[in-house]
């Protein structure tokens, strides 16, 4: 969810340089480079063309800028749909504090033998 929201509010730009109908530099964010062909670099012979062959696309792709909440204007039912979702979301917690041991007043059984000598088994 929060990767959709991301690339909602995010604007894209894309910038595409072409020669003739061959694609010739393709860049995100930045202008593309030319491929040296344009018109103030052409010679005097050629400036009596009417076009060149090269040619710039660029494509842009705004975000969206009203997703910011503003909680300065929420309404009273909102409010209190807030108030009651955060105090009933905390009482779910459980409390820490009362923590209760149940085993605080057993005492644990008596050792008939011990297990480990008889088997021979010790940790090393």
């Amino acid at each position: 969810m929060a990767l959709l929201v991301l690339f909602a509010t995010m604007s894209f730009s894309m910038d595409m340089h072409f020669c003739g109908k061959t694609l010739v530099d393709l860049k995100f964010y930045q202008q593309a480079d030319t491929c040296g062909m344009n018109m103030g670099e052409m010679d005097m012979a050629s400036e009596t063309m009417e076009s060149h062959c090269c040619s710039d696309l660029a494509i842009v792709i705004p975000g969206q800028d009203d997703l910011q909440p503003s909680f300065d204007k929420l309404t009273l039912e909102q409010q209190t749909f807030l108030v009651s979702f955060v105090y009933t979301y905390l009482q779910l917690l459980p409390d820490l504090e009362d923590e209760h041991d149940p085993y605080r007043d057993y005492a644990p059984p008596p050792l008939i033998r011990d297990v480990q000598i008889l088997d021979q088994t010790f940790l090393i």
